[in-house]
Protein backbone atom coordinates (compact mmCIF):
# COMPACT_ATOMS: atom_id res chain seq x y z
CA UNK A 1 0.00 0.00 0.00
CA UNK A 2 2.85 2.37 1.03
CA UNK A 3 4.55 1.80 -2.54
CA UNK A 4 1.44 2.23 -4.22
CA UNK A 5 1.16 5.51 -2.56
CA UNK A 6 4.69 6.85 -3.27
CA UNK A 7 3.87 5.78 -7.08
CA UNK A 8 0.50 7.91 -7.28
CA UNK A 9 2.81 10.83 -4.97
CA UNK A 10 5.21 10.80 -7.80
CA UNK A 11 2.68 10.94 -10.58
CA UNK A 12 1.79 13.71 -9.28
CA UNK A 13 4.52 15.61 -8.34
CA UNK A 14 5.53 14.92 -12.22
CA UNK A 15 2.29 16.35 -13.34
CA UNK A 16 2.49 19.14 -11.02
CA UNK A 17 6.74 19.74 -12.65
CA UNK A 18 5.23 19.37 -15.81
CA UNK A 19 2.36 21.84 -15.60
CA UNK A 20 5.21 24.56 -13.42
CA UNK A 21 7.02 24.42 -16.68
CA UNK A 22 4.80 24.29 -19.50
CA UNK A 23 3.68 27.81 -19.62
CA UNK A 24 7.04 28.31 -21.56
CA UNK A 25 5.85 26.00 -23.60
CA UNK A 26 3.80 27.88 -26.46
CA UNK A 27 1.46 25.02 -26.92
CA UNK A 28 0.49 25.18 -23.22
CA UNK A 29 -3.22 23.31 -22.98
CA UNK A 30 -5.18 25.31 -20.36
CA UNK A 31 -7.66 22.79 -20.35
CA UNK A 32 -5.05 19.79 -20.21
CA UNK A 33 -3.75 21.95 -17.04
CA UNK A 34 -6.79 22.39 -15.61
CA UNK A 35 -7.89 18.81 -15.38
CA UNK A 36 -4.34 17.59 -14.09
CA UNK A 37 -5.03 19.85 -11.00
CA UNK A 38 -8.80 18.55 -10.32
CA UNK A 39 -7.18 15.20 -10.75
CA UNK A 40 -4.79 15.75 -7.92
CA UNK A 41 -8.56 15.43 -5.98
CA UNK A 42 -10.45 12.32 -6.42
CA UNK A 43 -12.01 8.79 -5.15
CA UNK A 44 -12.86 9.59 -1.05
CA UNK A 45 -11.59 12.35 -0.61
CA UNK A 46 -13.38 14.05 -3.45
CA UNK A 47 -17.05 11.98 -2.84
CA UNK A 48 -16.49 13.73 1.41
CA UNK A 49 -15.71 16.97 -0.16
CA UNK A 50 -18.96 17.06 -2.30
CA UNK A 51 -21.01 15.36 0.51
CA UNK A 52 -20.41 17.73 3.29
CA UNK A 53 -20.51 20.87 1.01
CA UNK A 54 -23.82 19.24 -0.93
CA UNK A 55 -25.72 19.13 2.72
CA UNK A 56 -24.56 22.37 3.81
CA UNK A 57 -27.16 23.66 0.87
CA UNK A 58 -29.87 22.29 3.28
CA UNK A 59 -28.42 23.85 6.50
CA UNK A 60 -29.08 27.17 5.33
CA UNK A 61 -32.74 26.27 4.71
CA UNK A 62 -32.75 24.28 8.20
CA UNK A 63 -31.03 26.94 9.71
CA UNK A 64 -33.90 29.60 8.48
CA UNK A 65 -36.78 26.97 9.74
CA UNK A 66 -35.34 27.24 13.03
CA UNK A 67 -35.35 31.01 12.90
CA UNK A 68 -38.99 30.99 12.64
CA UNK A 69 -39.62 28.22 14.86
CA UNK A 70 -38.32 29.95 17.77
CA UNK A 71 -40.18 33.16 16.52
CA UNK A 72 -42.94 31.77 15.71
CA UNK A 73 -43.05 29.92 20.00
CA UNK A 74 -41.98 33.46 20.83
CA UNK A 75 -45.29 34.50 19.44
CA UNK A 76 -47.92 32.02 20.17
CA UNK A 77 -47.22 31.36 23.33
CA UNK A 78 -47.54 34.97 23.71
CA UNK A 79 -44.19 35.19 25.61
CA UNK A 80 -43.17 38.43 22.90
CA UNK A 81 -46.94 40.04 25.22
CA UNK A 82 -45.17 39.33 28.45
CA UNK A 83 -41.53 40.80 27.18
CA UNK A 84 -43.03 44.29 26.15
CA UNK A 85 -45.41 44.32 29.54
CA UNK A 86 -42.34 44.35 31.13
CA UNK A 87 -39.89 46.43 28.87
CA UNK A 88 -42.74 48.81 29.11
CA UNK A 89 -43.11 49.05 32.72
CA UNK A 90 -39.24 48.91 33.08
CA UNK A 91 -38.82 52.30 31.52
CA UNK A 92 -40.38 55.23 29.58
CA UNK A 93 -38.42 55.70 26.15
CA UNK A 94 -39.16 53.72 23.26
CA UNK A 95 -35.60 52.95 22.45
CA UNK A 96 -34.56 51.55 26.18
CA UNK A 97 -38.04 49.78 25.89
CA UNK A 98 -36.47 47.52 23.05
CA UNK A 99 -33.03 47.50 24.19
CA UNK A 100 -34.63 45.44 27.15
CA UNK A 101 -37.05 43.53 25.24
CA UNK A 102 -34.22 42.25 23.23
CA UNK A 103 -32.89 40.47 26.16
CA UNK A 104 -34.99 37.60 26.97
CA UNK A 105 -35.91 37.48 22.90
CA UNK A 106 -32.13 36.63 22.35
CA UNK A 107 -31.66 34.19 24.71
CA UNK A 108 -35.25 32.78 24.13
CA UNK A 109 -34.02 32.36 20.71
CA UNK A 110 -30.53 31.35 21.61
CA UNK A 111 -31.81 27.84 23.86
CA UNK A 112 -34.60 27.20 21.18
CA UNK A 113 -31.92 26.80 18.33
CA UNK A 114 -28.89 25.35 20.70
CA UNK A 115 -30.06 21.71 19.90
CA UNK A 116 -30.09 22.28 15.66
CA UNK A 117 -26.62 24.82 16.39
CA UNK A 118 -24.95 21.68 18.19
CA UNK A 119 -25.82 19.11 15.53
CA UNK A 120 -24.49 22.05 12.71
CA UNK A 121 -21.87 23.81 14.83
CA UNK A 122 -20.06 20.72 16.08
CA UNK A 123 -21.64 17.17 15.43
CA UNK A 124 -21.61 17.81 11.52
CA UNK A 125 -18.25 19.40 11.56
CA UNK A 126 -16.45 16.76 13.53
CA UNK A 127 -18.18 14.21 11.56
CA UNK A 128 -16.49 15.68 8.54
CA UNK A 129 -13.67 15.12 10.89
CA UNK A 130 -13.19 19.54 10.08
CA UNK A 131 -13.43 20.20 14.00
CA UNK A 132 -10.18 20.63 16.57
CA UNK A 133 -12.50 21.91 19.55
CA UNK A 134 -13.66 19.20 22.08
CA UNK A 135 -17.75 20.11 22.89
CA UNK A 136 -16.91 21.64 26.32
CA UNK A 137 -14.27 24.16 24.24
CA UNK A 138 -17.12 24.51 21.41
CA UNK A 139 -19.97 24.91 24.05
CA UNK A 140 -17.22 27.98 25.56
CA UNK A 141 -16.63 29.53 22.03
CA UNK A 142 -20.61 29.40 21.99
CA UNK A 143 -21.33 30.78 25.60
CA UNK A 144 -18.92 33.70 24.10
CA UNK A 145 -20.80 34.70 20.95
CA UNK A 146 -24.12 34.77 22.90
CA UNK A 147 -22.42 37.18 25.01
CA UNK A 148 -21.46 39.40 21.88
CA UNK A 149 -24.70 39.32 20.84
CA UNK A 150 -26.55 40.37 24.27
CA UNK A 151 -24.09 43.70 23.82
CA UNK A 152 -25.06 44.39 19.92
CA UNK A 153 -28.60 43.05 19.95
CA UNK A 154 -29.94 45.34 22.20
CA UNK A 155 -28.61 48.06 20.40
CA UNK A 156 -30.02 47.24 17.42
CA UNK A 157 -33.42 45.98 18.55
CA UNK A 158 -33.63 49.46 20.07
CA UNK A 159 -33.18 51.80 17.24
CA UNK A 160 -34.85 49.68 14.33
CA UNK A 161 -37.76 49.27 17.30
CA UNK A 162 -37.40 53.36 17.41
CA UNK A 163 -37.29 54.13 14.00
CA UNK A 164 -40.76 51.75 13.28
CA UNK A 165 -42.47 53.30 16.21
CA UNK A 166 -41.81 56.96 14.30
CA UNK A 167 -42.94 55.39 10.84
CA UNK A 168 -44.08 52.44 10.67
CA UNK A 169 -44.34 52.85 7.22
CA UNK A 170 -41.01 54.25 6.28
CA UNK A 171 -39.04 53.00 8.70
CA UNK A 172 -37.19 50.73 6.49
CA UNK A 173 -35.19 53.91 5.24
CA UNK A 174 -33.68 54.24 8.94
CA UNK A 175 -33.08 50.74 9.30
CA UNK A 176 -30.76 50.76 6.17
CA UNK A 177 -28.89 53.63 7.46
CA UNK A 178 -28.54 51.46 10.64
CA UNK A 179 -27.83 48.52 8.56
CA UNK A 180 -24.75 50.55 6.97
CA UNK A 181 -23.63 52.26 9.67
CA UNK A 182 -23.29 48.96 11.94
CA UNK A 183 -21.15 47.09 8.91
CA UNK A 184 -18.62 49.80 8.60
CA UNK A 185 -18.44 50.00 12.52
CA UNK A 186 -18.06 45.93 12.38
CA UNK A 187 -15.17 46.34 9.90
CA UNK A 188 -13.71 48.90 12.21
CA UNK A 189 -13.49 46.93 15.62
CA UNK A 190 -13.72 43.41 15.00
CA UNK A 191 -10.06 42.60 14.25
CA UNK A 192 -9.09 44.83 17.66
CA UNK A 193 -11.99 43.90 19.93
CA UNK A 194 -13.95 40.68 18.81
CA UNK A 195 -11.02 38.28 16.83
CA UNK A 196 -9.13 38.07 19.42
CA UNK A 197 -11.72 36.40 21.93
CA UNK A 198 -11.44 33.49 19.86
CA UNK A 199 -7.82 33.90 19.19
CA UNK A 200 -4.33 34.66 19.83
CA UNK A 201 -2.70 37.18 17.86
CA UNK A 202 0.93 37.48 17.43
CA UNK A 203 2.89 39.49 14.73
CA UNK A 204 4.59 37.28 12.43
CA UNK A 205 8.34 36.49 13.11
CA UNK A 206 10.71 38.03 10.87
CA UNK A 207 12.39 35.98 7.75
CA UNK A 208 11.71 35.82 4.29
CA UNK A 209 8.43 35.14 3.94
CA UNK A 210 7.63 38.10 6.23
CA UNK A 211 9.75 40.12 3.85
CA UNK A 212 7.63 38.73 1.04
CA UNK A 213 4.70 40.08 2.31
CA UNK A 214 5.84 43.33 3.23
CA UNK A 215 7.37 44.29 -0.24
CA UNK A 216 3.68 42.84 -1.50
CA UNK A 217 1.94 45.02 0.62
CA UNK A 218 4.15 48.20 0.15
CA UNK A 219 4.05 47.53 -3.77
CA UNK A 220 0.86 48.09 -3.48
CA UNK A 221 -0.19 50.55 -1.14
CA UNK A 222 -1.32 48.59 2.06
CA UNK A 223 -0.29 49.48 5.59
CA UNK A 224 1.92 46.31 6.33
CA UNK A 225 3.28 47.48 10.30
CA UNK A 226 0.73 44.67 11.58
CA UNK A 227 1.39 41.57 10.01
CA UNK A 228 -0.06 38.71 12.58
CA UNK A 229 -0.66 35.16 12.89
CA UNK A 230 -3.56 33.71 15.26
CA UNK A 231 -3.78 29.87 15.77
CA UNK A 232 -6.75 28.60 14.11
CA UNK A 233 -5.49 25.22 14.13
CA UNK A 234 -7.30 24.92 17.59
CA UNK A 235 -10.55 25.17 15.91
CA UNK A 236 -10.28 23.60 12.50
CA UNK A 237 -7.49 22.95 9.83
CA UNK A 238 -9.33 25.59 7.55
CA UNK A 239 -6.51 27.94 6.05
CA UNK A 240 -7.23 31.29 5.99
CA UNK A 241 -5.75 35.38 6.01
CA UNK A 242 -7.59 38.90 5.58
CA UNK A 243 -6.37 42.05 5.49
CA UNK A 244 -9.13 43.14 7.98
CA UNK A 245 -9.73 46.53 9.52
CA UNK A 246 -10.54 50.06 8.72
CA UNK A 247 -8.12 52.85 9.00
CA UNK A 248 -6.15 52.90 11.92
CA UNK A 249 -7.10 49.52 12.82
CA UNK A 250 -5.87 47.95 9.37
CA UNK A 251 -3.78 44.49 9.75
CA UNK A 252 -2.98 41.63 7.57
CA UNK A 253 -3.77 38.18 9.64
CA UNK A 254 -2.98 34.44 8.57
CA UNK A 255 -3.68 32.05 10.72
CA UNK A 256 -1.30 29.31 11.21
CA UNK A 257 -3.07 26.26 9.37
CA UNK A 258 -1.97 28.67 6.57
CA UNK A 259 1.57 28.65 7.40
CA UNK A 260 2.16 25.07 8.41
CA UNK A 261 -0.01 23.44 5.84
CA UNK A 262 1.08 25.76 2.58
CA UNK A 263 4.14 26.44 0.62
CA UNK A 264 5.39 30.31 0.10
CA UNK A 265 4.25 30.19 -3.25
CA UNK A 266 1.01 29.47 -2.03
CA UNK A 267 1.11 31.65 0.63
CA UNK A 268 2.12 34.36 -1.69
CA UNK A 269 -0.96 33.41 -3.63
CA UNK A 270 -3.40 33.92 -1.14
CA UNK A 271 -2.00 37.08 0.72
CA UNK A 272 -2.17 38.51 -2.89
CA UNK A 273 -5.86 37.60 -3.71
CA UNK A 274 -6.78 39.31 0.69
CA UNK A 275 -4.57 42.36 -0.50
CA UNK A 276 -7.09 42.71 -3.46
CA UNK A 277 -9.85 43.25 -1.05
CA UNK A 278 -8.27 45.73 0.46
CA UNK A 279 -6.85 47.95 -2.23
CA UNK A 280 -10.20 47.38 -4.56
CA UNK A 281 -12.23 48.47 -1.50
CA UNK A 282 -14.50 45.78 -1.07
CA UNK A 283 -15.01 46.12 2.52
CA UNK A 284 -16.93 49.59 1.97
CA UNK A 285 -18.46 48.62 -1.06
CA UNK A 286 -19.53 45.08 0.40
CA UNK A 287 -21.07 47.21 3.08
CA UNK A 288 -22.57 49.72 1.08
CA UNK A 289 -24.20 46.68 -1.24
CA UNK A 290 -25.14 44.48 2.02
CA UNK A 291 -26.99 47.59 3.13
CA UNK A 292 -29.14 48.18 0.04
CA UNK A 293 -29.90 44.35 0.23
CA UNK A 294 -31.00 44.59 3.59
CA UNK A 295 -32.77 47.87 2.97
CA UNK A 296 -35.03 45.87 0.28
CA UNK A 297 -35.28 43.08 2.83
CA UNK A 298 -36.54 45.55 5.07
CA UNK A 299 -38.75 47.51 2.64
CA UNK A 300 -40.55 44.17 2.09
CA UNK A 301 -40.74 43.37 5.68
CA UNK A 302 -42.85 46.85 5.93
CA UNK A 303 -45.60 45.76 3.53
CA UNK A 304 -45.64 42.01 4.55
CA UNK A 305 -46.33 42.46 8.26
CA UNK A 306 -49.26 44.52 8.86
CA UNK A 307 -50.95 41.69 6.94
CA UNK A 308 -49.82 38.84 9.05
CA UNK A 309 -50.53 41.62 12.13
CA UNK A 310 -53.84 41.80 10.92
CA UNK A 311 -54.82 38.25 10.61
CA UNK A 312 -53.12 37.25 13.56
CA UNK A 313 -51.94 39.78 16.19
CA UNK A 314 -54.88 39.22 18.50
CA UNK A 315 -54.07 35.89 18.99
CA UNK A 316 -50.40 36.68 19.71
CA UNK A 317 -51.29 40.05 21.86
CA UNK A 318 -49.77 42.07 18.88
CA UNK A 319 -51.63 45.72 19.32
CA UNK A 320 -50.35 47.07 15.84
CA UNK A 321 -46.96 47.00 13.66
CA UNK A 322 -45.21 49.52 15.99
CA UNK A 323 -46.02 47.01 18.71
CA UNK A 324 -42.43 45.98 20.32
CA UNK A 325 -44.45 42.86 20.73
CA UNK A 326 -44.73 42.58 16.93
CA UNK A 327 -40.71 42.21 16.34
CA UNK A 328 -40.59 38.30 15.93
CA UNK A 329 -43.11 39.08 13.11
CA UNK A 330 -40.75 41.14 11.40
CA UNK A 331 -37.86 38.64 12.21
CA UNK A 332 -39.49 35.56 10.26
CA UNK A 333 -40.72 38.07 7.27
CA UNK A 334 -36.83 39.32 7.04
CA UNK A 335 -35.50 35.65 7.89
CA UNK A 336 -37.83 34.34 5.18
CA UNK A 337 -36.85 36.93 2.41
CA UNK A 338 -33.00 36.70 3.19
CA UNK A 339 -33.41 33.03 2.45
CA UNK A 340 -34.95 33.87 -0.80
CA UNK A 341 -32.04 36.50 -1.68
CA UNK A 342 -29.59 33.99 -0.67
CA UNK A 343 -28.37 33.49 -4.40
CA UNK A 344 -28.48 37.25 -4.66
CA UNK A 345 -25.84 37.88 -1.67
CA UNK A 346 -23.83 34.88 -2.84
CA UNK A 347 -23.62 36.40 -6.38
CA UNK A 348 -22.64 39.47 -4.92
CA UNK A 349 -19.59 37.88 -2.66
CA UNK A 350 -18.52 35.28 -5.18
CA UNK A 351 -18.22 38.47 -7.94
CA UNK A 352 -16.18 40.37 -5.05
CA UNK A 353 -14.05 37.31 -4.94
CA UNK A 354 -13.38 36.56 -7.89
CA UNK A 355 -12.12 40.12 -8.60
CA UNK A 356 -9.55 39.88 -5.63
CA UNK A 357 -8.40 36.21 -7.41
CA UNK A 358 -7.23 38.06 -10.49
CA UNK A 359 -5.91 41.03 -8.60
CA UNK A 360 -3.62 38.15 -6.52
CA UNK A 361 -2.50 36.45 -9.76
CA UNK A 362 -1.46 40.11 -11.01
CA UNK A 363 0.51 40.54 -7.54
CA UNK A 364 1.74 37.17 -6.40
CA UNK A 365 2.63 36.07 -10.21
CA UNK A 366 1.90 32.52 -8.55
CA UNK A 367 -0.50 30.45 -10.77
CA UNK A 368 0.24 27.17 -9.80
CA UNK A 369 0.62 28.28 -6.12
CA UNK A 370 -3.00 29.51 -6.80
CA UNK A 371 -4.70 26.44 -8.31
CA UNK A 372 -2.84 24.52 -5.38
CA UNK A 373 -4.61 26.34 -2.58
CA UNK A 374 -7.63 25.36 -4.44
CA UNK A 375 -7.39 22.16 -4.46
CA UNK A 376 -6.71 22.04 -0.59
CA UNK A 377 -9.50 24.95 -0.34
CA UNK A 378 -11.59 22.03 -1.90
CA UNK A 379 -10.74 19.70 0.93
CA UNK A 380 -14.64 21.08 2.29
CA UNK A 381 -15.87 23.32 -0.84
CA UNK A 382 -17.06 20.81 -3.64
CA UNK A 383 -14.46 21.96 -6.64
CA UNK A 384 -16.60 20.87 -9.64
CA UNK A 385 -20.48 22.15 -9.55
CA UNK A 386 -22.42 22.95 -12.29
CA UNK A 387 -23.55 26.54 -13.67
CA UNK A 388 -26.78 26.70 -11.94
CA UNK A 389 -25.52 25.15 -8.62
CA UNK A 390 -22.45 27.78 -8.80
CA UNK A 391 -24.78 30.42 -8.96
CA UNK A 392 -27.13 29.60 -6.40
CA UNK A 393 -24.91 28.14 -3.37
CA UNK A 394 -21.54 29.51 -3.91
CA UNK A 395 -20.35 32.85 -2.23
CA UNK A 396 -16.30 31.99 -3.66
CA UNK A 397 -16.04 30.62 -7.07
CA UNK A 398 -15.69 27.23 -7.23
CA UNK A 399 -12.22 25.05 -7.10
CA UNK A 400 -12.71 24.41 -11.20
CA UNK A 401 -12.96 28.05 -11.68
CA UNK A 402 -10.08 29.37 -9.68
CA UNK A 403 -8.47 26.92 -11.42
CA UNK A 404 -8.89 27.55 -14.52
CA UNK A 405 -8.87 31.21 -14.15
CA UNK A 406 -4.88 30.35 -12.84
CA UNK A 407 -3.81 28.38 -15.80
CA UNK A 408 -5.45 31.32 -18.24
CA UNK A 409 -3.21 33.82 -16.54
CA UNK A 410 -0.51 31.12 -16.55
CA UNK A 411 -0.61 30.85 -19.86
CA UNK A 412 -0.61 34.43 -20.91
CA UNK A 413 2.24 34.89 -18.42
CA UNK A 414 5.68 33.13 -19.98
CA UNK A 415 7.61 34.04 -16.91
CA UNK A 416 4.99 34.37 -13.97
CA UNK A 417 7.84 33.98 -11.14
CA UNK A 418 9.06 37.81 -10.07
CA UNK A 419 6.43 39.22 -8.23
CA UNK A 420 5.15 42.91 -8.92
CA UNK A 421 6.42 44.11 -5.81
CA UNK A 422 10.23 45.90 -6.98
CA UNK A 423 13.29 43.37 -5.63
CA UNK A 424 11.21 40.48 -4.68
CA UNK A 425 12.77 37.44 -5.04
CA UNK A 426 11.48 34.96 -7.32
CA UNK A 427 9.33 31.90 -5.58
CA UNK A 428 11.86 29.54 -6.74
CA UNK A 429 14.19 31.28 -3.98
CA UNK A 430 11.60 30.46 -0.74
CA UNK A 431 10.96 26.65 -1.72
CA UNK A 432 10.31 25.98 2.03
CA UNK A 433 8.00 27.69 3.96
CA UNK A 434 8.90 29.94 7.41
CA UNK A 435 6.70 30.48 9.96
Amino acid sequence: MQTLRGIGLAVTLLAMAGMASAASHPSFDVEAATQAWLNTLHGAARAKSDAYFEGGYWIVLWGTLVGVLADSIFLRARLSAKVRDWAERKAKWPFVQGMLYALPYTIFGAIVALPWTIYSGFVREAHYDLMNLSFGQWLSEWLTEQAIGLVLMPTIIGLIYLGIRKSPRGWWKWGTVIAAAFMVVMIMIAPVFISPLFNDYKPMAEGPLRDRIVGMAAAEGIPAENIYVFDQSKQHKRISANVSGLGPTVRISLNDNLLDRSTPAEIASVMGHEMGHYTLHHGPRLALLFALLFGLCFWAASRLVPALVRRWGGRWGVRDVSDLAALPVYFIVLGVVLLMLGPVQKSIVRWHEAEADAYGLDVAREPDGFASIAIKLSEYRKIEPGLIEEILFYDHPSGESRIRRAMEWKADHPQPGLTRAAGQATSANHDQPRH
